[in-house]
Parts: structure tokens; sequence; C-alpha cells
């Protein structure tokens, strides 16, 4: 019997540190990091923050859109909506109109709190874009879309 001999990387990296995964899931952890330390001091999570954002661009979004924009499962979607209900940030009617949706909508106190929250997410990513020669943001955002694309096939 062969031994296999190692794959070797797509590309020449001294170690698995250097690799474009590698960086990628140290640049989305440490965002997670920062967001999850100033989200925390207004008593949201991320998934959370991540639905109001969209439900104050899209009222009415459905559970199972709202799970995909923010990248969590159905279940775990139906949880964040339960929990932002629960604290009187958001409103679904009782039952749905059609089928099993029921759409959610921000309410007076999810629009004050998410007002109150974004100029402290927003200035995480400001010192992301900082660290970014301006020249190159357009290249960056545009890369990163093309990686995104590449494993969603």
């Amino acid at each position: 019997m062969m031994e296999s001999m190692p794959a070797e990387p797509p590309r020449p990296a001294k170690d698995v540190t250097q690799h474009v995964g590698y960086l990628l899931k140290r640049a989305q952890a440490a965002l997670r990091g920062a967001m999850d330390k100033v989200l925390r001091e207004h008593g949201l999570t991320v998934p959370q923050y991540a639905t109001l954002e969209l439900l104050a661009l899209y009222p009415g979004m459905s559970n199972a859109d709202l799970a995909r924009a923010t990248f969590v499962t159905r279940q775990s979607g139906n949880v964040v909506l339960r929990g932002l209900q629960e604290a009187g940030l958001i409103s679904r009617p009782a039952t749905a109109d059609h089928g099993r949706a029921r759409p959610a909508r921000l309410t007076e106190e999810g629009r004050a709190r998410l007002a109150t929250v974004q100029a402290a997410v927003y200035a995480i990513e400001q010192r992301m874009v900082e660290a970014i020669p301006p020249q190159r943001m357009a290249v960056l955002l545009a890369d990163l879309d093309r990686i995104a694309a590449a494993l969603e096939e």
C-alpha cells in the first residue's frame, strides 16, 4: 500500500497561518470579537443586530429570509426573532396571513436601540476601512465578492 503524499497548498506559504482561508478566518474572528464586545454593552448579539439592520432596510422580511441574510439557520433565526420580540424591539403578527411566514417589523424601541448601537458598530467598520489604502478598497471588495461566489457554486 502506497503512502499518500500531502497535498501542496494552492499558493506558496511558509505555514498554514499564511493561507488565504486562515487569514480570512482571522479577520472574521477579529470582526466578530469587536462586534460582540460593543453589542454586549447594548444587550444585543451579532445576529440580533444584523436582523435589526435588515428590518430597518426591508420591513416585513420573513424568518427564512432573515436567517439566510444573517448567516444563521432557520431555527436560530426564529430564536433571534423571538428574543427581539420579547425585548420589544420587533413586532410580528400572531398568525400568518398566508403560508407560515410572519413578517417582522421594527418597533419604535427597536429603531431607537438600532440608532444607539449603529455608531459603535460603524466605528468598527471604519477601523477596518482605514487599514486599507483607499485606492485598494474597490479591488478588495470585488475580490471578497469573487471568493464568496467561487465557494457558493
